[in-house]
């Protein structure tokens, strides 16, 4: 099985993100990446593969997985003849270790996080008490917005440095050979766009980032984000108006310009299509 190694934060644009994931089946292909992650199976069985571990997995399989281990979920193969009823759901925490900084790691407060981490990196199978209440806090999570995702992140990571309710997946640190993987074409167009969505970006440009033609990185790229390139595009640039309309003092014209739209009504109509408010309806109701 041929590893993709991958960023999770470029697309998302952001350091942290918390998903709920209703599919027919689970579709990411063996991966791994620097951000780590908590997954929470909530409906679904097969077999992961995590490292060099592969083991069944069944509703309320919950794992801890360090950075940069190479991982998947395969259902069985009933999954695969379209039987409607059959579901994989999961929630899944992604976040960047950098985000809490050098100065919060080396505090002694800090200690058992550090541990934790550093025992992610074999992969963590989450048990027990301590299953049913992550499980808890996780569907709390997903409802949290702002900086109560980062205090529930918090919260769940204490957790976890405190329970003896793990399980080690790999008997030691998962490390790969830098020829053994092959690079997703399509992260570096996920920083570039983040890096640079306030000017135009046209389709060429981004296909030969990926270095692929334009209806071959269009193929690639709805099959894995599921939308389109300029659908991604406009998401990417309306968070970033989200972002500007609360913390600045900036019109919304001059948001709308500095976010990469060339007219205001374009703008205003994207961005209720995205949020289901109009731009000063959004900033209205932050301002309370």
């Amino acid at each position: 099985m041929k590893l993709e190694k991958t960023k999770i934060s470029p697309y998302l644009n952001s350091p942290i993100s918390v998903l709920f994931r209703e599919e027919p089946f689970f579709q990411a292909p063996f991966h791994s990446h620097p951000e780590l992650e908590l997954v929470y199976v909530k409906e679904s069985f097969g077999k992961r593969i995590i490292g060099n571990s592969v083991t069944n997995f069944e509703s309320g399989d919950m794992v801890f997985l360090g950075s940069d281990i190479p991982h998947v979920w395969l259902n069985d193969e009933i999954y695969y003849q379209n039987i409607n009823k059959l579901k994989a759901k999961a929630i899944v925490v992604y976040f960047n270790k950098d985000i809490f900084g050098t100065a919060f790691y080396e505090l002694k407060e800090a200690k058992k996080i550090n541990s934790l981490f550093e025992n992610a990196k074999k992969g963590l199978a989450i048990t027990g008490k301590t299953n049913k209440l992550i499980a808890k806090k996780l569907e709390q999570l997903v409802e949290k917005q702002n900086f109560e995702v980062i205090l529930g992140l918090f919260e769940i990571l204490s957790i976890l440095s405190e329970t003896s309710d793990v399980n080690f997946i790999n008997t030691e640190s998962y490390t790969t050979s830098l020829d053994s993987y092959k690079k997703d074409r399509l992260t570096d167009v996920y920083q570039y766009i983040k890096e640079n969505y306030k000017k135009e970006i046209s389709l060429d440009e981004v296909a030969q980032i990926a270095n692929l033609t334009p209806t071959s990185f269009c193929r690639m790229f709805k099959s894995k984000t599921k939308k389109n390139f300029i659908e991604y595009l406009n998401e990417i640039r309306i968070s970033n108006a989200c972002k500007q309309l609360i913390e600045t003092d900036m019109s919304i014209s001059e948001i709308a310009y500095n976010c990469g739209y060339k007219t205001v009504s374009n703008f205003n109509k994207l961005f209720k299509k995205n949020t289901g408010n109009t731009p000063k309806e959004y900033k209205n109701k932050i301002a309370g």
